[in-house]
């Protein structure tokens, strides 16, 4: 997937995911607002996958053809992504890389670090 506002494409690779992170006033059960300081410093953030890569390559392995003279592309092959686009995912913060494109804030996340997906089953029916 990739971010194009004009001619530029931001372009996710491998197994990493480009999060939206959100923004918000912090609140506690008790109604009080924590500053971003105290934000900041949470172990567990969540964002909007924007982007996502291809997956995780695998190697080419020895592929058993009938006719071993003829030349056989090969393409290359992934682990396809759990996440998509859309998702809301609740991921670790010091796995993350913050980056600025374009004047916007997002994190490129390596699919490791989400723990956990939050998908609109209406989304779903609809993305494949």
């Amino acid at each position: 997937m990739n971010i194009s506002p004009g001619k530029r494409q931001l372009l996710v690779v491998g197994d990493r995911v480009l999060i939206k992170p959100q923004t918000g006033d912090e609140r506690t059960d008790s109604g009080l607002i924590l500053p971003q300081t105290v934000a900041d410093r949470a172990q567990v953030n969540s964002g909007r996958v924007v982007a996502i890569g291809p997956g995780t390559p695998m190697p080419f392995g020895e592929e058993d053809h009938d006719e071993s003279w003829r030349q056989v592309e090969r393409r290359p092959r992934y682990i396809p992504m759990q996440a998509k686009v859309g998702d809301l995912a609740l991921f670790l913060r010091k796995a993350t890389v913050e980056i600025k494109y374009e004047g916007e804030t997002y994190l490129i996340v390596p699919q490791s670090a989400i723990l956990v997906l939050l998908r609109d089953e209406d989304e779903a029916l609809f993305a494949d």
